[in-house]
């Protein structure tokens, strides 16, 4: 998977998956296009982490919708992509803090990037086809966190998190079986 490219070793990794009635390529399109703000749940769970006002502050004006250009415009960074197949982005910071404290960094750097007091996160989606019209995707997080002190402060926090991240994920996953087998 691209992703082992990028976070070879992790602290922390959750895993989901769906099967999707559509055609690889229309569910790695849906994935590709995915739009956040169209579930309930994330917008709720993205308010009470304080996203929609980085989005904000990118736009100038309320969010209103959070694709991966506006993800990536809030402080994540595009690690890669196997065009139809697997597209992963990444995130440094210190999550575990009230305000994140996201570290813009270049793709380039984020594979060395090893600083104390901070993790680094990497999130997939892969696509794998089953048939002509069907397909299984996958989202993974893996988050690193390379010294001990901000380790236990970030296992802390994702005790607390980790099951609402999952739910983001699973809601992700949602719309992109809904957006692949409409179209």
């Amino acid at each position: 998977m691209l992703i082992d490219d990028f976070m070879p070793a992790f602290d922390v990794r959750e895993r989901h998956h769906t099967l999707v009635l559509s055609s690889s390529d229309r569910a790695y399109e849906a994935a590709r296009g995915i739009d956040l703000a169209r579930s309930r749940a994330i917008r709720g769970l993205f308010a009470a982490r304080g996203l929609p006002r980085l989005l904000r502050d990118r736009h100038r004006s309320p969010a209103r919708s959070w694709t991966l250009d506006d993800l990536l415009g809030a402080g994540f960074v595009w690690l890669g992509e196997e065009p139809g197949r697997e597209f992963v982005l990444g995130i440094v910071g210190t999550f575990w803090k009230p305000k994140g404290g996201i570290d813009r960094i270049s793709p380039q750097d984020f594979v060395s990037y090893d600083h104390h007091g901070q993790a680094k996160g990497a999130w997939n989606f892969r696509v794998v086809p089953d048939g002509d019209e069907r397909s299984f995707v996958t989202t993974e997080t893996r988050v690193r966190v390379p010294d001990e002190a901000s380790r236990r402060k970030f296992m802390l926090y994702w005790a607390a998190i980790g099951p609402f991240s999952g739910l983001i994920r699973k809601q992700a996953l949602s719309l992109i079986k809904a957006d692949a087998e409409r179209a």
